[in-house]
């Protein structure tokens, strides 16, 4: 009986087979009254393929894979009777140099722990999902998705929270972590969490960048089902889940994809291009459609068999540029002369249109870092048709513009203005990820200029006027509650610290703009364009105020924000309105609960027809030092 068809093999020729992860990898079969997992593996340039595994007890000279016709695709098909679910398994290729190579399934449901690198037997359909609420709501949103909130905390699942005093790594298990994750999301607010570190990777240092099992969550914290239940978990709970997703470059690991049936095969064979210098890693080649099969096939096993509602794709601009991180003669030019990889373009013109056609309301998101034009523009506009792009940019002057002693802020005061210039280019995701908080970079608390709790005070005016500013938000664990130490994926978060009352007032803060962010419309409905954002005053560079309004579709709950980012009160501070309507203090940072001196304070503030801001009528205020006033009205 044969189970990848004629048909199978032209469609994973043109690339366009999108349930392939059901077709090649390890799948349970039954041949003649007889159970077992039936074998296939694209490897188009070897001799000849076994497949060992426990079963045989990994006897190399049975099980011999035949090569189906037509013979020039390259795969290698077997119905093994006497395999079982659980059991461990290998692909031994033989080259046409006479060498043995013990690979992985590239296309493995899951994988043995790691050290171990073999693949593992398993089932991927058995989870009996009860998240159908979530998904049909997912499925009719009418609203664009750049009209709904989202404020994303970004998690690595292995030092998140650790079992102390255990024997292993003591990591949470998928199922220990969904009920743990899911109450502190739930309490702080946050609408989705990001995941780092789930497809398979052999090394923890990677944080699960460099990826060896595209298709197997990593059997660090559990199996597919467990995996399974975190993300119903989460959807019952009303959280969204976004999964890190790495199509740029893969590891040399031996067992792995590189040089996969004894020459390149998921890599460029030109080391120009099939490598990166600085990483030490390899390009996948986006001129192969089997190539781009894996890569599409994997995308949509995340989305459609896991229920992921968004992939953020990892280092997108070194698949743009042929010369990303290269120097002279280490680059090949594209058939134009230029430097654009137009593979790696028209592969994501295609993932992100097939992504979001098939699966409406999940949203991709790059991770982005020059200027290329139209990440999120439609493909009919020659755009890549992401849904979002990090703002990098915005990061960078942000974190310089923090970082400074606050006397030279006044000659600093553009870098927290700019990214409005260039805000309606994109549809953007304001970050402060994982990336800003390791390599010696310093915690953010560490960041901050100043000592005692002017540090922190510092750390809670950034937070406000990043939730304030036009675009999503992403902010990665342990900075809501200004964790001292650099994340590292060794050891667990300091929650000891929360026990400071500085560092629960940094919590507080935040939890309590999140859910200012989600209850009101003008927080998120109007990113993308000006007619969500004013300012009152964007040039008050000598006192580093900033003052600016979010805006509403309706006109209703618009909130003014003013933010000050200097140690000098102003108890008479006026700023301008831009309505005559009675304004409302929903977060003050000055009271107790965030530092501040203040029990009891006026919550209520009606404007007087006295000239501020180039506006007719405005209000008076006792901004503090480093304070932070936000009105609705």
């Amino acid at each position: 009986m044969r189970y990848f068809t004629e048909y199978d093999m032209y469609l994973f020729g043109q690339g366009t087979h999108y349930d392939i992860y059901r077709k090649l990898g390890a799948h349970p079969a039954e041949e003649n009254g007889q159970k077992g997992f039936v074998f296939d593996v694209w490897a188009p340039h070897a001799a000849g393929v076994n497949v060992i595994g426990e079963w045989n007890n990994w006897d190399e000279t049975r099980d011999v894979m035949q090569r189906l016709e037509p013979t020039d695709i390259g795969i290698y098909e077997l119905f093994v009777p006497d395999a079982k679910e659980g059991q461990l398994y290998k692909f031994l290729i033989h080259t046409k140099t006479g060498e043995k190579l013990y690979k992985a399934d590239p296309f493995a449901v899951m994988s043995e722990v790691r050290p171990g690198t073999a693949s593992r037997l398993a089932v991927r359909d058995q989870y009996h999902w009860t998240d159908d609420k979530w998904m049909k709501n997912r499925a009719k949103e009418d609203r664009p998705y750049y009209e709904r909130p989202m404020t994303i905390y970004e998690v690595h699942p292995g030092s998140w929270k650790r079992h102390p005093g255990r024997d292993d790594d003591g990591f949470y298990s998928y199922r220990e972590f969904a009920e743990s994750l899911t109450e502190y999301v739930k309490d702080m607010g946050y609408t989705h969490v990001e995941l780092m570190g789930i497809s398979e990777h052999p090394f923890d240092g990677s944080w699960g960048y460099q990826v060896t099992g595209y298709y197997a969550p990593t059997s660090r914290y559990g199996g597919p089902d467990d995996f399974a239940y975190l993300i119903d978990y989460l959807h019952k709970h009303n959280i969204g889940v976004i999964l890190d997703w790495v199509p740029a470059h893969f590891p040399k690991d031996a067992h792995g994809l590189a040089d996969f049936d004894g020459q390149p095969l998921y890599e460029y064979a030109d080391p120009r291009k099939g490598e990166h210098p600085d990483w030490g890693t390899k390009i996948f080649d986006y001129s192969r459609n089997e190539v781009r099969n894996f890569l599409i096939g994997s995308a949509l096993m995340w989305i459609e068999n896991y229920h992921v509602d968004g992939l953020r794709v990892d280092a997108v601009a070194s698949m743009l540029y042929l010369d990303y991180g290269k120097k002279a003669g280490q680059w090949v030019p594209n058939q134009y002369g230029g430097n654009e990889n137009l593979e790696a373009i028209e592969f994501f013109k295609h993932l992100n249109t097939l992504i979001q056609g098939r699966n409406h309301g999940v949203v991709t998101i790059a991770e982005e870092s020059t200027a290329w034009p139209k990440v999120t523009g439609n493909v009919t506009e020659d755009g890549l048709n992401f849904s979002y792009k990090w703002n990098m940019g915005w990061m960078h002057d942000f974190l310089d513009y923090m970082k400074l002693d606050p006397y030279f802020r006044k000659d600093n005061h553009n870098k927290m203005t700019f990214a409005m210039s260039y805000n309606e280019y994109e549809k953007y995701i304001l970050v402060l990820s994982h990336d800003e908080v390791v390599h010696l970079k310093c915690s953010m608390i560490n960041k901050m200029p100043g000592v005692g709790v002017d540090k922190f005070k510092n750390l809670i005016a950034g937070y406000a006027f990043m939730m304030g500013h036009p675009g999503k938000k992403l902010l990665f664990m342990g900075q809501d509650f200004a964790q001292y130490q650099e994340w590292s994926e060794a050891r667990e978060l300091d929650w000891y610290l929360l026990e400071n009352p500085n560092h629960q007032a940094v919590k507080d803060f935040l939890k309590d703009m999140l859910h200012i962010y989600t209850k009101y419309p003008a927080m998120y409905e109007q990113d993308i364009n000006w007619n969500g954002f004013e300012w009152i005053n964007a040039n008050d560079s000598y006192r580093s105020i900033f003052s600016f309004v979010r805006k509403s579709k309706d006109g209703k709950n618009n909130l003014l924000f003013v933010v000050n980012f200097t140690p000098v009160a102003y108890p008479e501070y006026r700023v301008g309105v831009a309505e005559n309507r009675k304004h409302k203090l929903v977060i003050n940072s000055e009271s107790e609960k965030y530092l501040g001196s203040q029990k009891k304070y006026k919550k209520t503030f009606t404007p007087k027809k006295q000239e501020c801001d180039g506006r007719q009528y405005s209000i008076e205020y006792p901004l503090a030092a480093y304070g932070v006033a936000v009105f609705v009205y």
